[in-house]
């Protein structure tokens, strides 16, 4: 079976949070990006990690993780937006032969573990999964099939796959509550989410 690569893109701007970076935000007692790197790693799955070159804080997060399944990889172009994140990383899982790829967004801090495994069990290596709401709502993570690997190198702006999510399948996974689509830009909402979950 050909293996399933992950990808966090964690080279954009975060310019809603001005002079805060919601990736260092801290979660569970963890830099925000540090908790998501490591809840990833225990899917077994290799990971890459886009950075930009402005944000060395980013970097020194996650200082210390050892594992050898975390790559690092700096994007000189990252002004460009979130395609720039997923050219590499569509790039380097075709350059390992992967079966798909699982893009998970770094600032979705309710996503667990268990989530993206209750992805990587339901993707059938031909169709795009995304993740959904316990209402429907889609939301993130989504896994890609190889055969979108070209068109994914292909991305340019800041609207991720947009467009590919638009025009293929797209198969739904239902994760529990809102882990799909709690994803924070601002800090307004990092105040409400804090004050809700407690954390």
């Amino acid at each position: 079976m050909p293996e399933i690569l992950l990808l966090i893109p964690a080279a954009g701007a975060s310019s809603r949070m001005a002079p805060r970076d919601k990736l260092l935000e801290p979660v569970d007692g963890l830099p925000l990006l540090r908790r998501q790197v490591l809840m990833a790693l225990q899917t077994r799955c290799d990971l890459s990690v886009t950075l930009p070159p402005d944000r060395p804080a980013r970097r020194a997060a996650l200082a210390g993780i050892t594992d050898q399944r975390l790559h690092l990889q700096e994007v000189p172009d990252a002004a460009e937006g979130l395609a720039a994140s997923i050219r590499r990383g569509a790039d380097w899982a075709a350059s390992r032969r992967a079966g798909g790829l699982m893009v998970v967004l770094a600032d979705m801090p309710d996503l667990e573990v268990s989530d993206l495994k209750m992805m990587l069990q339901a993707f059938d290596f031909k169709n795009i999964y995304r993740a959904t709401d316990a209402d429907g709502k889609a939301g993130h993570p989504v896994i890609f099939p190889a055969s979108l690997f070209p068109a994914l190198k292909r991305l340019t702006g800041d609207q991720g796959a947009r467009d590919i999510l638009r025009a293929e399948p797209v198969m739904q996974v239902m994760l529990p509550g809102t882990h799909a689509t709690t994803d924070l830009d601002t800090p307004e909402a990092w105040a409400a989410w804090r004050t809700g979950s407690g954390r």
